[in-house]
């Protein structure tokens, strides 16, 4: 049962299934959860970015997306380091107002928004810009739909010494990631993204080593991921503070489906071949898509305003009518509106979806 399909970059619209977990309550002490449900969870989050738990470990976390990007780095970044941010969007941009808030030593190169994170634009940075400790950037930008080049990025940042902190919010779980071989120190995703689980709690994967050096870091308690780790190794999953159990239940029957599905590579076939056939239909149907395909992520994708009269509102109402939610754009060079291509979402929800932006415009 439906109200409508979510085409967004999350929340996302869910399996039935996903939804029907929450049904049952938890207790947050009882080992059935915290060693049934949340441990698993923690180890299948390891074996999904390629990593063991001899050298990484999980750390789950209360909230949204933010509220993990922002305990990632106020317990990482001490008062003596110097971060380096590297963004072309709002979220990169996100990073930097974190890092303003905390009164973090930090420096933000801004790019244009359809500009991806070349390899040499990260070297020319911490080139330019000594003792940096710390370099932090978004992998898939969702302001546009850009998919910066992780692989190439991670190649350059070997050659420093840098901390990487990763914000794979909108990537991890529908990109494959191999976050040893990227060198990626600490990645930071959400339950309610490639996962396709629901709101309430994002997570971070992080090298041991550059985790048991941040105790004391922490200015918040509620996000000191130091203190959350050991409290879920030395409780065998138990949270610090009330954990969202009926979130966390669905989220583990999302990890239980995207193995179902095929892992992590299956589900990325999944979302490039939505992306295709939707950039393929919206072309014919007279849309411009704002990004060329070399740089555009299965994620969600944005295209450009079709005509000076053109209304997204009475576009987005109609389409609504329809059954299927849009969203607005996000950039400030262009006119745009987005359409994403994960969740619950399959090849034939968007030629269902075509077929309906077809009847908007007759």
């Amino acid at each position: 049962m439906r109200n409508y399909l979510l085409l967004t970059p999350g929340p996302l619209s869910t399996a039935e299934t996903i939804r029907e977990a929450m049904l049952l309550d938890w207790c947050t002490w009882d080992k059935d959860y915290n060693e049934g449900i949340v441990t698993p969870i923690r180890r299948k989050l390891l074996e999904l970015a390629k990593v063991n738990d001899t050298e990484y470990t999980t750390i789950l976390l209360q909230g949204s997306g933010t509220y993990s990007v922002e305990a990632a780095i106020g317990a990482t970044v001490k008062a003596d380091d110097k971060l380096l941010i590297i963004s072309n969007g709002a979220y990169g941009e996100r990073m930097s107002t974190i890092a303003d808030y905390y009164n973090l030593n930090h420096i933000i190169i801004p790019l244009q928004e359809t500009e991806p994170i070349r390899p040499e634009i990260v070297r020319e940075a911490l080139d330019s810009h000594i003792n940096v400790t710390h370099f932090a950037m978004v992998h898939c930008e969702t302001t546009t739909g850009i998919l910066n080049p992780l692989q190439e990025i991670s190649e350059v940042l070997k050659e420093y010494s840098v901390t990487f902190i990763l914000d794979a919010m909108s990537s991890f779980g529908g990109i494959p990631i191999d976050m040893k071989a990227y060198g990626i120190d600490f990645l930071i995703s959400s339950a309610n993204k490639c996962i396709q689980g629901v709101p309430g709690f994002g997570f971070i994967i992080a090298s041991k080593e550059k985790l048991q050096e941040c105790q004391g870091i922490a200015r918040s308690l509620s996000l000191d991921i130091y203190d959350q780790w050991e409290t879920m190794e030395k409780g065998k999953g138990k949270w610090r503070f009330t954990s969202p159990t009926h979130v966390v239940r669905a989220f583990y029957q999302a990890l239980h489906e995207l193995e179902q599905e095929g892992g992590v590579e299956a589900r990325y076939e999944r979302y490039r071949e939505n992306n295709r056939i939707l950039i393929e239909g919206m072309r014919a149907l007279g849309f411009t898509s704002l990004l060329p395909e070399s740089i555009q992520s299965p994620v969600i994708t944005s295209f450009l305003y079709p005509s000076e009269e053109f209304s997204f509102q009475d576009f987005y109402d109609k389409l609504k009518q329809k059954g299927f939610v849009i969203y607005p754009g996000k950039i400030s060079q262009a006119e745009t509106f987005r359409i994403g291509n994960i969740g619950d979402v399959y090849p034939e929800d968007i030629k269902r979806l075509l077929r309906a932006i077809r009847e908007t415009l007759d």
